[in-house]
């Protein structure tokens, strides 16, 4: 059987990943293993290896890297941690193919790990771009770095194309978003009310700020306008969802928890689990905030999404998602749009630009029968050469 390791070091990226996962312990072919790091293994983001582990899934290693600080000093010496930790994981699990999904630090150093061990690197969800992070460069070197990839959407098989990458292994199978909503699983208004033990208001948002890494101490500055423009909204439920641990993250947390504090129709959570999540998504109004999600699965629910400020410029959009600065008179503006009428209107024929769902099948079947044979040595593809050939064997 082929060893498929999957790494995952957040509750957006697992909730992501779980289809394949799923998958893979289905498939004949495939033993899946799992190395579980990051936030998951810290009780200040929820411990959430408990859920995977209730989820059924075996964790074959643990990986602890994440320092308490969240300065830029303890984020690199986090990856380096995390680097030590994944050479060892790797020596002990042997895989035959590692999968890596996104662009966060924590999945960089398993990257760095897994191509000095000669272990072959299947990449998720390259080629998109996102200006106001680090993140950005992280994904494109992550992209270097592997020898499959699997992306959302055409725009983005082009860009990792133009990185070098030999077309053939490259495949558009569309967003693992869409994939990841567990429709027939959602939880009803009653049943989220009482497990988060809110009631929602006749309007509700689902609110997640996230930092932006590449802007030097902006996260104070650009939470104080989301919550003033929000403190306005005396009608409206808010539910928070605590930011990554990023760079800049912790002033975020105590902004939020102050805030709530001042609210009785404000509700935070460190972390709500794939289900509860997007419950809460198909129950609210609009997603607010500089989430990923606003942008991949909210367009699946037909949800608007107030995308605000730089954290995901250039990434592909519905046209339920309105892009507007940090500031608290544009956010107000945005708020003021969601709600008119030919806005709500609009929303009705919404496309979700990440595809309709089967990008977990779709990577699952090429990833058991895929050749492995020569990956390693990889050609460059130069866009401008006439004699480019398979980057493999030849």
């Amino acid at each position: 059987m082929r060893k498929i390791c999957v790494v995952t070091g957040t509750r957006a990226e697992y909730g992501l990943l779980k289809p394949v996962m799923d998958k893979l312990q289905q498939c004949p072919s495939t033993e899946l293993q799992l190395i579980v790091t990051g936030m998951h293994l810290s009780p200040e983001y929820g411990l959430t290896v408990r859920q995977i582990e209730t989820d059924g899934f075996c964790v074959n290693r643990k990986v602890e890297m994440l320092l308490s600080s969240d300065t830029v000093v303890a984020i690199t010496k986090s990856m380096g941690l995390g680097t030590i930790g994944f050479a060892d994981a790797f020596n002990e699990l042997r895989p035959d193919v590692v999968v890596l999904l996104g662009d966060r630090y924590e999945i960089f150093a398993a990257a760095t790990a897994a191509l000095v061990a000669r272990i072959p690197i299947a990449h998720l969800h390259g080629g998109e771009i996102t200006e106001g992070a680090f993140d950005e460069a992280i994904r494109h070197s992550i992209t270097k770095m592997s020898h499959f990839h699997f992306v959302a959407n055409e725009d983005y098989r082009r860009r990792v194309v133009q990185l070098g990458e030999h077309p053939d292994r490259v495949f558009h199978v569309g967003g693992l978003g869409v994939d990841a909503i567990p429709w027939g699983n959602l939880l009803n208004k009653s049943e989220l009310e009482s497990q988060l033990g809110l009631r929602f208001g006749e309007k509700n948002l689902l609110v997640t700020f996230h930092p932006v890494t590449l802007e030097e101490d902006s996260a104070r500055t650009q939470v104080a306008e989301l919550l003033a423009a929000l403190a306005d909204l005396h009608d409206t439920c808010l539910i928070f969802t605590m930011p990554n641990s990023d760079t800049g993250s912790h002033v975020i947390s105590e902004m939020i928890q102050q805030y709530v504090s001042q609210h009785e129709r404000a509700w935070a959570f460190v972390s709500l689990g794939q289900q509860r999540y997007l419950s809460c998504m198909r129950w609210v109004d609009a997603v607010v905030g500089n989430s990923s999600s606003g942008l991949a699965e909210a367009p699946s629910f037909r949800k608007a999404t107030i995308n605000i400020g730089d954290r995901q410029r250039g990434r592909l959009k519905a046209t339920s998602v309105i892009d507007c600065e940090a500031s608290r008179e544009a956010i107000r503006i945005a708020l003021k749009q969601i709600y008119s009428a030919e806005f709500q209107e609009q929303l009705q024929t919404v496309k979700n630009p990440y595809g309709e769902g089967g990008a977990s099948h779709a990577i699952v079947d090429i990833l058991s029968k895929i050749s492995l044979t020569g990956v390693l040595k990889k050609r460059f593809y130069d866009l401008n050469s006439r004699s480019n050939q398979a980057g493999s064997d030849s």
